[in-house]
């Protein structure tokens, strides 16, 4: 098999042809990161609305940023402008005064839409309308609300079984709707509700859950700026969580270490200047990473597998001055057992092959983590997009069980999560095996049976969509098709549906590669207020570190048929099991749910644990803390009832020759699949997209020079996939290791190329190897 996405299925930039590339910066945000903020803002808002709109993101009294899930500090101490670049960016993409208008989709037929970049579709505007493209049509024309709603319930209604239907989720989607969306999806019949946490942190809870019971982070703000020593893990915080930045900076003024583990030298971990602070305006600002480790991709695992054991061999030299043996025998298990699994079987040559690191790095590393009292590890995608991402984390956490650093304050685990509100769609019970303690809960609440057979994730959403097995694709927010991996396998799965639904805001390429039919209803932002029948109302969002809090937006609708998603979620489903023979949906007043949202939080309060009295909650400054027992009182709620060692067996991915490991990553100028503009110019590239970065030896050893143009050719065990025209970039990334864009190199990421336990796709060790492009285009140096 042999797939190839060009420039007509990928998203290739309308400015690639004035591709430049320069040196990489040296620093993160600052004056210039300001002025770019402001630039798109001023653009895309105006000057009085961007003035009134970005004073109230991430603050007590206004709404929750639309980009990251990084936490907000107490409301006492945030700042003014409590966002960064990206925050403004995405702001400003949503409250845009651009409008995508009927006239517009008169103007563009589908088929024109599929062949633009996803930076153009995304910078048309708002949709203002519901607007449907029936079966042959080319075109989408309006649509009543109460029409698409018929719509949606006769296909579904048409369903040979509901596992026949998918209900996808973005991160983006608030508490309440995700809350209503999933009880929809199971009072149907189904357990098929994919969401976008199946694409990146599915490891992370995975591995958390085996070991100690939580999938969750177990650290607080407070936790991370009070640790000793932070280890910030494949992760790149200066462009996917800014504001990450100036918590990492206060870890260094309080006087912690910070070690930056990454294939990538990146900018916002070399050196953070503080737009809020003088010397980040008029000085140099702050150098974070006092280690810079430049792992080789896939290299993680063996890397803590061989701190464990620099552990272990300090503790054997000087007996019971190391580990916190207190801590082992009270609350974990499996320790002997990986002690032994980790000395016997962990070999110095694997080690090196695996890391690509000198001995004496990691022996810096290990006096750092000797000299430190309290460790926290970040980590983001570079941990949880390979093959053995589940066993790599259960190694951070073998790591710091070691000395206790789970269950204190200033240590424990922390994964970075990336949408602003992914981690309380899992919480509200987004997935697709949720327990049968919340099935329970749920059924009890609302009088009805959940279904109990595991529904489909994303991976396998698009194996059914593809073989016909699944029919009918309902997206919550979110660009399935660009965020999805093996981009022709999952296009042409989605145009194997009967009917797409997406519930969106701005235009993406799922809006383009659709089923036979499809629908775009438009909703409402998180910068919009909302008003129902009960009055306005409020959503609610729970960040990485699990604080809940409340959002309110201020701006006036972007048009006035759009819907909230609360609204559309019980508007589908009143409409949809209103068609069954029997009257299993009378327990639910859709309506009165959508009318006030208090009614669905006053459900929430009495399912979910950890959200009694909900709504007075919510109300406090600030929000509220969720419990986590590993950390609240090392309590671990596993099997045994305390935190476990696992025993992980280290294989060197191991590549052929003339070949190297490609890693998918973000630009600087994006947020997961929006296209913000196309430029990242903290690794120097302006004007385009379509650039891989190698480093310059391998890029001499492979006969080729820099600025060269190449196809991406990956392989796997069933024929190799090809991303055609990137201009090859001397880089100074790890040796054997590459980089590139998404989503435009997803075309390469195998679906059937998924982390064991969690199926989550491969993106970040990909085998690889560079030919002369076939059809090159412009830029240069």
């Amino acid at each position: 098999m042999v797939e190839t996405m060009g420039s007509g299925g990928g998203d290739l930039g309308d400015d690639d042809a004035r591709l430049r590339v320069g040196a990489p910066a040296s620093s993160a945000a600052g004056l210039p990161g300001v002025g770019h903020a402001l630039a798109q803002a001023w653009e895309r808002m105006g000057p009085g609305r961007s003035v009134r709109t970005l004073r109230l993101v991430n603050q007590d009294h206004g709404f929750d940023c639309p980009g990251c899930a990084w936490p907000e500090p107490p409301p006492g101490e945030r700042s003014v402008a409590e966002f960064c670049e990206n925050g403004a960016k995405a702001v400003a993409e949503e409250a845009t005064r651009s409008r995508v208008t009927r006239e517009f989709f008169a103007a563009h037929p589908a088929s024109d839409l599929a062949g633009r970049s996803g930076h153009w579709l995304g910078s048309r505007g708002r949709i203002v309308e519901p607007v449907y493209k029936a079966p042959g049509a080319d075109h989408y024309a309006p649509v009543g609300w109460d029409e698409a709603f018929g719509i949606v319930a006769a296909e579904l209604a048409a369903l040979d079984s509901p596992d026949e239907a998918a209900f996808y989720t973005s991160g983006r989607t608030s508490n309440e709707a995700a809350f209503v969306w999933q009880l929809f999806a199971r009072m149907f019949g189904t357990n098929n509700l994919p969401d976008c946490s199946n694409m990146c942190h599915e490891s992370s809870g995975a591995a958390l859950t085996s070991t100690i019971g939580v999938g969750k982070g177990s650290v607080t703000l407070a936790d991370l700026e009070s640790a000793d020593l932070v280890l910030v893990v494949g992760q790149n915080p200066g462009t996917n969580h800014p504001r990450m930045l100036s918590s990492l900076e206060r870890v260094k003024r309080a006087g912690g270490s910070i070690v930056a583990v990454n294939p990538l030298p990146e900018a916002g971990l070399l050196r953070f200047r503080n737009p809020q602070q003088a010397r980040g305006v008029l000085g140099r600002g702050t150098a974070l990473a006092d280690q810079f480790l430049q792992i080789r991709l896939n290299g993680d695992m063996a890397l803590f597998q061989a701190l464990s054991r620099r552990l272990l061999a300090a503790e054997d030299a000087a007996p019971g001055t190391v580990l916190d043996h207190a801590f082992l025998a009270e609350h974990t298990s499996g320790f002997t057992e990986f002690a032994h699994h980790v000395r016997e079987h962990l070999s110095d040559a694997d080690v090196a092959a695996a890391t690509g690191l000198a001995a004496a790095e990691i022996d810096e590393l290990a006096r750092r983590v000797l000299a430190a009292d309290r460790v926290v590890v970040c980590w983001a995608m570079g941990l949880t997009q390979h093959a053995n991402s589940v066993a790599t984390i259960q190694e951070v956490v073998n790591f710091l069980l070691l000395r206790g650093n789970i269950g204190r304050p200033g240590a424990g685990v922390c994964p970075v999560r990336g949408h602003s509100n992914v981690q309380g769609d899992r919480t509200m019970g987004i997935w697709e095996k949720m327990p049968d303690a919340f099935l329970d809960a749920l059924g009890a609440e609302f009088s009805f049976v959940p279904p109990r057979a595991h529904g489909h994730d994303v991976v396998e959403t698009i194996r059914a969509m593809r073989d016909g097995r699944v029919r009918v694709f309902l997206g919550l927010g979110g660009n399935f098709v660009a965020a999805g991996p093996d981009s022709a396998v999952t296009e042409a799965a989605m145009r194997a549906c009967r009917l797409t639904v997406q519930v969106s805001t701005t235009l993406n390429r799922s809006h383009a590669v659709t089923g036979r039919a499809a629908l775009i209803l438009p909703t409402l932002g998180r910068t919009e207020v909302d008003v129902q029948a009960g009055g306005p109302q409020q959503v609610s969002v729970e960040d990485s570190m699990g604080m809940v809090h409340a959002s309110r937006g201020t701006l006036p609708p972007a048009g006035a048929e759009l819907r909230s998603e609360v609204a559309i979620v019980c508007g589908l489903a009143e409409a949809t099991l209103a068609r069954r023979a029997d009257d299993s949906d009378d327990s639910v007043d859709w309506a009165g749910l959508a009318g006030d949202y208090r009614r669905i939080r006053g459900h929430i309060a009495r399912v979910v644990p950890g959200f009694e009295d909900f709504d007075a909650r919510l109300a406090a400054p600030g929000g509220f803390q969720l419990p986590h027992p590993p950390r609240d009182s090392r309590t671990f709620p596993t099997p045994d009832g305390r935190a476990a060692f696992t025993e992980n067996v280290c294989d060197v991915l191991r590549v052929p020759p003339g070949h190297l490991l490609l890693q998918t990553a973000r630009s600087h100028d994006q947020y997961n699949t929006t296209i913000y503009g196309m430029d990242d110019r903290y690794r120097g590239v302006r004007r385009g997209r379509r650039v891989v970065f190698v480093h310059p030896d391998d890029l001499a050893a492979l006969g080729l020079v820099d600025g060269v143009h190449v196809d991406l050719v990956g392989v796997w065990t069933d024929g190799e996939r090809r991303a055609e025209n990137f201009r090859a970039v001397a880089y100074p990334t790890a040796r054997g290791c590459a980089a590139a864009y998404f989503p435009e190199t997803n075309v390469l990421v195998p679906l059937d190329s998924t982390a064991a336990r969690s199926n989550t796709p491969t993106s970040k060790s990909l085998i690889i190897r560079l030919e002369p492009a076939r059809e090159p285009v412009g830029g240069t140096r």
